[in-house]
C-alpha cells in the first residue's frame, strides 16, 4: 500500500464508510420504526467499538502501519462516524489517567456541539 497517496486512502475509506453508515442506519431505522434515531445510535456504538478494535490491533502488531490507519481509521471509520474518533480519544485520556480531561472532552463535545447545532439551525432559519 506504500505506492498509494494518503489522500486517496482516506478518500476511498471515507466513501466506503459513508455508504456503510447510510446502509446500516437506514436498515436499523426501517427495522425499529421509531422516532428515536436508533440508526444513528447504532452507527455511533458500532463505530466506537470498531475504532477501539482496529486501533488496538494496529498498535499490537508492534509496527505502526500508517497506510492501514489512514484507510481504516481516518477513512472508513471517519466516514462511518466521527463519534468513533471522539470515543477513542476520550478512552486514551482515561487510560492515561487524565480523567478530568476525559470528562471535559465528553462534556464539551456533547454540550458545545449540541449548542453549535442549535446556533447553526437558528441562523439558517433567519434566511
Amino acid at each position: 500500500m506504500n505506492a498509494v497517496h494518503p489522500m486517496i486512502l482516506v478518500a476511498l475509506g471515507g466513501a466506503l464508510g459513508s455508504m456503510t453508515r447510510y446502509g446500516a442506519a437506514s436498515a436499523v431505522n426501517r427495522f425499529a420504526q421509531s422516532p428515536f434515531p436508533f440508526g444513528t445510535l447504532f452507527v455511533n456504538i458500532a463505530g466506537s467499538f470498531l475504532i477501539g478494535l482496529i486501533m488496538v490491533l494496529l498498535l499490537k502488531t508492534g509496527e505502526w502501519r500508517e497506510n492501514y490507519r489512514l484507510l481504516l481509521v481516518t477513512g472508513v471509520m471517519g466516514g462511518f462516524t466521527t463519534f468513533s474518533s471522539f470515543s477513542w480519544e476520550t478512552w486514551k485520556l482515561i487510560e492515561d489517567g487524565r480523567i478530568p480531561l476525559a470528562l471535559a472532552n465528553v462534556l464539551l463535545s456533547v454540550a458545545v456541539c449540541l449548542l453549535a447545532t442549535i446556533a447553526g439551525a437558528m441562523l439558517a432559519k433567519q434566511f
